[in-house]
């Protein structure tokens, strides 16, 4: 009985936790798109879906969701082949096994702040040490914050040199259950590496997979601060995508309106993906 009130109290902590820190703020969020504001003291005005039309009827939100598309695709399509291939390293046999994994795992323990200030001294114009390299190799300065599509690279660049471990040691967890009989049957079929990497891994791995491309999904098409902390989605709105564009209408320009709509419609975008997202690859699926 003592362990179930327990039980009781801390399940009931966490609900009014989630309600006063997730909850609340987005009813309030959701609130505000249908209403207008010209600050966050101003009265508000109810205008019902206005704010959703003036957002969807502008080409800067259709290109902010365009670029979300391009940084959200290529960070979690590098991320899945790198971590697979790097999670198939760490559980080979290799010296220093321990200390290996815990270096890999680096990069994803550092604050974002201090990998995107770190990666902005190492890009300097003038002092910057790629910079210097690259002039050593007898090349000019590359723009890097002054052309978009650099500075999209970069960006996606930085994404994945930081969120990659977490994806490896997801995949490293799940090759750790796929059982050894099963390679040893396939060497003795015949099978080469490839072979067994595609018939043994890639399926055993498949729940893996789905999880972690979900979920890499969700936080790379809503990841905020990497950007805003290198680019704050320049050149010329070239790294903007929809989290910067909702927050720079919403404390930048103050259409807290507009603002509270973008953050909505993404919401509903992201909703509609992950439900169909589960409906082609339900994670209960069972072989015939």
């Amino acid at each position: 009985m003592r362990g179930e009130r327990a039980l009781y109290l801390i399940l009931g902590v966490a609900f009014a936790l989630t309600a006063l820190l997730i909850l609340y703020p987005a009813y309030h969020a959701l609130e505000l798109s249908f209403q207008r504001l010209d600050s966050f003291v101003s009265e508000p005005e109810w205008i019902g879906l206005q704010n959703y039309q003036t957002v969807l009827a502008t080409p800067e939100f259709w290109a902010a969701f365009g670029r979300g598309l391009v940084f959200a695709g290529f960070t979690i399509l590098f991320q899945v082949v790198l971590g697979i291939g790097f999670a198939m390293l760490l559980d080979a046999h290799v010296p220093l096994k321990p200390l290996v994994r815990g270096l890999a795992v680096l990069p994803y323990l550092l604050p974002t702040v201090i990998v995107a200030l770190t990666f902005q001294w190492m890009l300097d114009p003038t002092v910057g040490v790629m910079t210097q390299g690259v002039r050593l190799m007898g090349y000019e300065y590359i723009p890097w914050g002054e052309n978009s599509a650099v500075a999209m690279a970069t960006v996606i660049t930085l994404s994945v040199w930081i969120w990659t471990p977490f994806v490896t040691l997801a995949f490293l967890a799940g090759l750790q259950s796929v059982p050894g009989e099963l390679y040893e049957a396939a060497r003795v079929d015949g099978a080469n590496g490839w072979q067994r990497f595609w018939h043994i891994t890639l399926p055993q791995l498949r729940p893996v997979l789905t999880v972690v491309i979900l979920l890499r999904a969700i936080w790379m098409f809503n990841k905020f601060d990497i950007i805003w902390l290198t680019t704050r989605g320049g050149p010329l709105n070239g790294t903007e995508h929809l989290p910067v564009l909702a927050y720079r209408k919403t404390f930048e320009l103050y259409q807290v309106g507009e603002g509270a709509a973008v953050s909505a419609i993404s919401f509903l975008i992201l909703s509609a993906v992950i439900f169909i997202y589960f409906y082609a690859f339900p994670l209960d699926e069972k072989e015939e």
